[in-house]
């Protein structure tokens, strides 16, 4: 059985759940923005918005009050074809202007914009007038270093308000942030800032799990030591206002103490003029072959996306909480603080385990801060739900209006264990799936529709989305491929540097659409399903990581001559990562040797993406131009039908794959 056959006997087409009130229904930006326009329901919204994307767009950016230093020309420029749109051609605008400066003198500078918590128990607080000035005082800094416009700056710090600073200070100043996973080992941090020849990194001495402490400056250290161009280092450390200290090495000339030298800056500090499409970010994502995939977007493009989909999806109001439980090294970090403040709500950050020191510290949390909007992924609740009810029933929800969920397919249990344990039978989880290169959503939930376990309202408005089957023909009732048919304002202005790999990646398959490797469905009533990749990228934990990227660490062990890597159900991550191995010689200490793969690949990417299993064979399956048959390698793992391997150059390989399980 092939891993897409296997998808359609997913059960789409459930009961509605949860269906919303008429106050809610009134009270929504959804309802709002149809009747500035004089739309009737949810699917002329949909028809108009993707029937003409321009005046869709253009209307998005009026009722999100993006503001423009000199006023675009055109909202959209397709003389590039589709893959490559120009927006608000002639526009001038800096994001950080939007999220910040536009609100000083206005009733919201008092506003909180920004609580954070850390494991440890501390907590603060910053005000949108806070804000804007530490901001300034880090784009001083950062400009006292000579860095400046299409500079670029990594991040890898923890969920601190600091990262938060950091982040916007690099795009007040028109350089190009560079998000990091905070559990990255060096080698994923330095393949990805040397692909974008950074300049600086913000950093850390450390973070606490699960109350014990973690280092980060030494991988940063052992990151840029790989690294010559990269000429700062600015530490976050045990200050007021900071983590605990931990004891750390600092390089004179290199190495910036963050206290030391931003806390001495102006608080006042002019915002770079930047072109609406002038880079803001690039974030890595991995792709199921080759480097990771440095996406680049900007300024007009995912701040934008971000807060319509947290305004449309999430029905985020002014002053209003929400928390996403994610990294600043995944897109929902970004999403999380750009589209927040772009609408004057409040963004909760929370550094550490999400059941530490007990199984209740989120919902605890949700009480403590009175959440509003709760962003989490399946495999955090499939983890709670061992836990039992009590840790959840223990404290009063009753802030919380809407849960959102991302970063991979539901199962129905936990996903009613979700809506009626913890949210009573009475508020939406709004599902939300897109990716890195999307800015946010292809499709998304919304507090107009009803909803069924683990399904989708609808696409997002503005989103000509589609499922096609293998002749590239619409279908419902059906598992294909998700497929886009025309651009929209948050997609990626192409990979970094490689703009061939971008087309081949995305626009290659069928003429003009964008097919973005997943399996979908769409059921008798409308509703959405997405059902896992199409393309071998494997997500553990919501965590996106390519095959290519472990297989390279592997082999590159002496003792290694050829990997495959591939992803396996697993009931509390989604995924697990299985490794399969072609030694040169015969291994006589073989778990001495798995070990030593294991720990190779942790120092790289880090724990949570290393693999569950390493196993060792004597050959791959491959087809006669080579390409490994990650299908068939699952197959047999999984103990499943390979399905045809007639293009296998060496069938006799799938039998030993079974032995080798």
């Amino acid at each position: 059985m092939s891993e897409k056959a296997g998808s359609e006997h997913f059960s789409f087409g459930g009961p509605v759940v949860w269906r919303p009130t008429p106050e809610q229904i009134e009270n929504a930006n959804l309802t709002r923005f149809m009747r500035l326009h004089g739309i009737q329901d949810f699917a002329e919204l949909l028809r108009r918005s993707t029937e003409d994307v321009a005046w869709f767009t253009e209307a998005v950016l009026k009722f999100l009050d993006i503001r423009f230093e000199q006023p675009y020309t055109q909202v959209l420029d397709l003389s590039h074809g589709v893959a490559w749109p120009r927006w608000c051609v002639g526009g001038k605008m800096n994001i950080v202007h939007n999220c910040l400066d536009k609100y000083i003198g206005t009733p919201i500078e008092g506003q909180v914009a920004l609580i954070w918590e850390g494991e440890e128990g501390q907590t603060q607080s910053l005000t949108y007038g806070q804000l804007y000035r530490r901001v300034n005082q880090a784009a001083n800094a950062l400009r006292s270093l000579g860095l400046g416009k299409g500079d670029a700056i990594g991040l890898y710090m923890p969920m601190t308000p600091e990262i938060v600073v950091a982040l916007l200070a690099i795009a007040k100043i028109g350089a190009i942030a560079l998000p990091l996973f905070s559990g990255f080992g060096a080698g994923a941090i330095a393949a990805r800032l040397a692909d974008a020849e950074a300049k600086a990194l913000f950093t850390a001495n450390g973070t606490f799990r699960r109350g014990k402490p973690v280092s980060m400056k030494p991988v940063a250290d052992e990151a840029a030591a790989q690294l010559p161009g990269l000429k700062h280092l600015i530490v976050c450390s045990g200050k007021p206002g900071s983590r605990p200290g931990m004891e750390i090495d600092m390089q004179p000339g290199r190495d910036h103490w963050w206290y030391e030298l931003v806390a001495s800056q102006p608080e006042e500090c002019i915002t770079e003029s930047t072109e609406a499409e002038d880079p803001l970010m690039i974030l890595y994502t991995s792709g199921t072959t080759g480097k990771p995939k440095g996406l680049l977007h900007t300024h007009c493009g995912f701040p934008v996306k971000a807060a319509q989909d947290m305004a449309f999806g999430t029905d985020l109001h002014p002053g209003e909480l929400i928390y996403w439980m994610t990294d600043m090294g995944w897109m929902m970090g970004p999403w999380l603080a750009f589209g927040s403040l772009l609408l004057s709500g409040t963004l909760f950050l929370y550094d550490g385990a999400p059941d530490y020191p007990g199984p209740d510290r989120l919902w605890a949390m949700v009480e403590r801060h009175q959440i509003q909007t709760l962003g989490i992924s399946p495999t955090l609740i499939r983890a709670l739900t061992l836990h039992g009810e009590a840790p959840a029933r223990q404290h009063d929800l009753s802030s919380l209006r809407l849960f959102a969920s991302t970063g991979e397919p539901w199962n129905p249990d936990p996903w009613m264990w979700l809506f009626q344990v913890v949210g009573g039978g009475k508020i939406p989880i709004i599902n939300y799936s897109g990716g890195t290169e999307i800015s946010g959503g292809i499709v998304m939930g919304n507090p107009l529709q009803p909803l069924k376990p683990c399904a989708f309202s609808a696409p997002c408005p503005g989103i000509a989305a589609e499922v096609f089957d293998e002749d590239g023909q619409p279908v419902r009732e059906q598992v294909g491929e998700l497929v886009i048919l025309k651009p929209w304002i948050g997609m990626t202005r192409g990979f970094w540097k490689d703009p061939q790999r971008y087309e081949e990646t995305y626009w290659s398959r069928w003429p003009c659409v964008w097919v973005h490797g997943d399996f979908a469905a769409v059921d008798a009533d409308g509703l959405w399903y997405i059902l896992g990749r199409s393309d071998d990228t494997i997500k553990v934990a919501g965590k996106r990581v390519g095959p290519a990227e472990i297989e390279s660490i592997l082999v590159s062990h002496p003792r290694v001559i050829e990997a495959a890597v591939i992803g396996v159900p697993d009931e509390i991550k989604g995924s697990e990562v299985i490794a399969f191995c072609v030694l040169a010689t015969d291994c006589q200490r073989c778990e001495e040797l798995r070990q030593e793969l294991h720990e190779l690949v942790v120092k790289s990417l880090g724990k949570p993406l290393a693999p569950r299993e390493i196993l060792f064979v004597r050959d791959l399956p491959k087809t006669r131009n080579a390409k490994v048959m990650r299908r068939v390698i699952r197959s047999a793992y999984l103990g499943l039908d390979p399905g045809d391997t007639s293009s296998l150059v060496n069938p006799e390989a799938v039998e030993e794959f079974r032995r080798a399980v």
